[in-house]
């Protein structure tokens, strides 16, 4: 008896309040429904500041991507050097008929660089169907993950090797040239369609096809004419064999191309 009166009586008491407390509650949920709210000018100034950070630290980050840019923009340029003499001495036949072929694709191994990595798998794809036929083999290197992941998918079994993870450091000619001898161990070929974008600027780039012989059909093309007929307008000195020059040129040129 005595805690039901207790229970009564303060539910009694309660009321006042809850009379007093609900104006405040409505205001706050109409200036809620309106947008309204208070904000004071230190959380302002707190927030301009990080901003201000953040437009430093972005600026800094534009600075070190083009510095890093014009380095490999120069070391591309001056490559260019070490394989247009080889091409203009052994040539570039890239409609040559040949039974074995062996299209090289280099692309990168991370994305968000456009659409040059589907540039080089389409180029790729289509030398292989021009190239491919009943007596003749073609198959596939890639260099990069972007277009192994691709390529992955429907010419696996084409696939006679993949090197992935080439740029975690500088490139330089020791590491090309290791990376072409393990090709050219692995692989059969009588023609190499080294497939490529190669640099105008910052946002063109032009779709390529560097082809290298391999030195059994470089002298039978020297044989017959041509441009590869030149070669034997040269003096050979030492005791090299005419095989073994075309054989070494032909591995020189592919590791610089």
């Amino acid at each position: 008896m005595a805690m039901s009166i207790l229970r009564r009586e303060g539910r009694r008491l309660l009321r006042p309040i809850a009379a007093i407390r609900s104006p405040l509650a409505s205001s706050d949920q109409e200036e809620g429904l309106l947008g309204v709210r208070s904000i004071s000018t230190q959380v302002v100034r707190n927030r301009m500041k990080s901003v201000k950070n953040i437009q430093k630290i972005t600026k800094a980050m534009k600075m070190v991507a083009a510095s890093k840019l014009r380095a490999v923009q120069g070391r591309a340029e001056n490559s260019r050097g070490l394989w247009q003499p080889f091409t203009a001495l052994l040539g570039d036949n890239p409609s040559i008929d040949v039974k074995k072929s062996v299209v090289v694709t280099l692309s990168s191994d991370k994305g968000l660089c456009g659409g040059i990595n589907s540039t080089v798998v389409k180029v790729s794809r289509a030398l292989y169907k021009l190239n491919a036929g009943p007596e003749k083999e073609v198959k596939f290197v890639i260099v990069g993950e972007k277009a192994k992941a691709i390529m992955f998918r429907d010419s696996k079994n084409d696939i006679s090797l993949t090197v992935t993870e080439l740029n975690k450091n500088p490139l330089n000619y020791a590491q090309v040239s290791v990376l072409a001898d393990d090709i050219l161990k692995n692989v059969e070929f009588d023609a190499l369609r080294i497939v490529y974008n190669k640099f105008h600027s910052v946002v063109a780039f032009l779709p390529t096809v560097a082809t290298v012989l391999s030195p059994e059909i470089i002298e039978k093309e020297s044989e017959v004419g041509g441009k590869l007929g030149e070669l034997d307008s040269y003096e050979i000195e030492g005791g090299e064999t005419k095989g073994e020059i075309l054989q070494n040129l032909a591995e020189f040129q592919f590791s610089c191309v």
